[in-house]
């Protein structure tokens, strides 16, 4: 196996104010993998996130990842819990701002910002503007700005929690398609089990804080993953097997970190 792309070795984080918001986390992402960080509200997930883009220092431990190797490029995309995108400037402006913010002009950056667009459903709504899209669209063109640069990591800090169930299953099927036509690793953060699941291939159970990984899933199921997984015997047991760890992250005794295969 290749050397992982994002490796957390014994990282805790304390915050100024003396909160304790992770506690000896370890963990890996290799090229090309799909993992979910899964737990309660508070356990440090996001956390985990902004160390590995390197908007975060670890107060103790180390911190491996594109981000942090190399400064100011675009290997690591970062999509928010909301789209954050600019409401003054159109769909393809959003869209265009990492590349222009590298350089490159609009001219130039037009056939990488329109194709990125099609593939994402958005080709006919480069010239709209924020307030004129959906919910789904809205993310739809945050994520279309973060693939533009086709980087080497995906992180993704809950980008569909707010979304109806429709909205959300039918992004988590795209989502899967773009991941794999451009060959990321991606790191995922949710609340959702069955979310975990349909999209991962490890699943990292965080308990609450400090934030710990306590349990990782392994969701032995092949891509692509179609609208119908969640239909199959393989996906109720995965999401109990995954709900149990879950369960059992509210322990306050930190726990040893046991590890589940669920068969194909």
């Amino acid at each position: 196996m290749p050397n992982p792309l994002i490796s957390l070795d014994q990282v805790s984080k304390r915050f100024t104010d003396g909160l304790l918001a992770l506690a000896d986390v370890s963990l890996t992402v290799h090229p090309d993998e799909f993992v979910a960080l899964l737990g309660p509200s508070g356990c440090g997930k996001s956390t985990v996130l902004r160390l590995a883009a390197g908007l975060e220092a670890a107060s103790s431990g180390w911190v491996r990842s594109p981000a942090l190797l190399a400064r100011g490029t675009s290997e690591t995309a970062f999509v928010f819990q909301e789209p954050t995108l600019m409401p003054w400037a159109s769909v393809f402006d959003n869209v265009w701002l990492p590349l222009r913010l590298q350089g490159s002009s609009r001219r130039d950056a037009a056939p990488a910002v329109r194709q990125v667009l099609a593939s994402v459903g958005l080709a006919d709504f480069e010239r709209a503007y924020p307030a004129q899209l959906s919910g789904g669209m809205k993310m739809r063109a945050s994520i279309a700005r973060a693939l533009v640069t086709r980087p080497r990591v995906l992180l993704m800090d809950e980008p569909f929690a707010a979304l109806d169930d429709i909205t959300r299953q039918k992004l988590n099927t795209d989502l899967l398609r773009w991941w794999q036509g451009q060959a990321m690793a991606a790191l995922f953060v949710t609340h959702s089990v069955t979310e975990a699941v349909f999209l991962s291939q490890r699943v990292l159970v965080m308990a609450a804080r400090p934030g710990r990984v306590v349990a990782e899933v392994v969701i032995a199921q092949p891509y692509p993953r179609h609208a119908d997984f969640r239909d199959a015997p393989a996906f109720a047991e995965a999401c109990r097997a995954l709900g149990a760890a879950l369960a059992a992250a509210h322990d306050d005794t930190p726990p040893s970190r046991p590890s589940a295969q669920v068969p194909a």
